[in-house]
């Protein structure tokens, strides 16, 4: 009898450890159906990336080429970045030339991946009014997104291509834009009435790229700056000249710097007008991760309160 309970015992604990197995793989394989069903998004930059995240949230899986910190206009794709973009869904860049001037390399990654615009590969820009380059009008200027009514229009735009591509989960993307979108236009109506306070004359901007056209747009400020995109000489003689002339006629307080760019020709600014640098405000990507100014928003509330202050200064 005691060995017939020995094996009976037996007998269950070695079924017990089949179905316990048998779930255990069950679970690996829903775990890994659930993956298989994500969408998987590259973006070109750090505020693309944040603002896809912001739509997509557990439903995607993300990944950005141009990492936090560098600048977009010039880049030299890594093996995984082929990787990541040849095995990817849906691609967003900002378009305007953005990636595709300069030396092309999203042209060309694209090309590598096998992946065709407006099929796998899609503008955030998408509809936004177009701001050009002083220096070649027929050139658009990319820096749409640092207008608070252009990201909105960016999110609009990712929402759709989101719901297109993955159904499934339409609903869910469409609640996290209308939440999203909410919080970037009331900073947006926050932003134009504060800056419509400042004397005309003080609301002149001064930077070293000359990025903020569609802010200065959006907020009734004067940009300045000392060379128009980054792709091009930076603080030439005539370029240096051509900024100081324009704040000698202007109520300028401070100047500012860019995140992402050196400097060194501000710096001379500042020597030749007496004028202090402000702060340091972002154009071209978001702050290190914990650090202020690493979300969309985040870098744009910065930019304002900073430039504010410094108008008033």
């Amino acid at each position: 009898m005691k060995k017939m309970v020995i094996t009976l015992m037996g007998v269950l604990c070695l079924v017990g450890g089949v179905y316990g197995l048998l779930d255990y793989r069950a679970q690996v394989r829903q775990f890994q159906t659930r993956r298989q069903h994500k969408l998987r998004v590259v973006t070109t930059n750090s505020i693309l990336e944040d603002m896809v995240h912001n739509v997509g949230q557990e439903h995607i899986e993300l990944y950005s080429i141009v990492k936090r910190g560098t600048d977009p206009h010039e880049y030299e794709p890594q093996p995984t970045d082929i990787a990541q973009a040849t095995d990817a869904d849906v691609i967003f860049h900002n378009g305007l030339n953005l990636e595709t001037g300069g030396n092309g390399w999203f042209s060309k990654l694209m090309k590598i991946a096998h992946k065709q615009f407006e099929k796998d590969v899609f503008a955030a820009s998408k509809g936004i009014e177009v701001q050009h380059l002083t220096t070649n009008k027929n050139e658009p200027d990319p820096h749409a997104w640092l207008s608070l009514a252009n990201g909105i229009q960016y999110v609009e735009n990712i929402t759709t291509v989101l719901q297109a591509k993955d159904p499934a989960h339409a609903d869910a993307y469409r609640k996290n834009a209308n939440r999203y979108r909410a919080q970037l236009r009331q900073l947006h109506r926050q932003t134009q009435v504060k800056f419509a306070g400042i004397p005309t004359k003080q609301r002149v901007l001064v930077t070293s790229e000359g990025a903020f056209k569609y802010f200065g747009q959006a907020y009734q400020v004067t940009p300045t700056y000392i060379w128009e995109i980054n792709t091009e000489s930076q603080g030439t003689p005539e370029q240096m000249q051509a900024v100081l002339n324009k704040i000698a006629t202007a109520d300028v307080r401070n100047l500012f710097i860019e995140s992402s760019v050196s400097p060194k020709s501000m710096g001379k600014v500042a020597q030749e007008t007496g004028l202090p640098i402000y702060a340091k405000i972002f154009t071209d990507s978001l702050a290190t991760s914990g650090q202020t100014g690493d979300t969309y928003y985040t870098m744009m509330r910065w930019n304002i309160n900073q430039i504010y202050a410094g108008l008033v200064g």
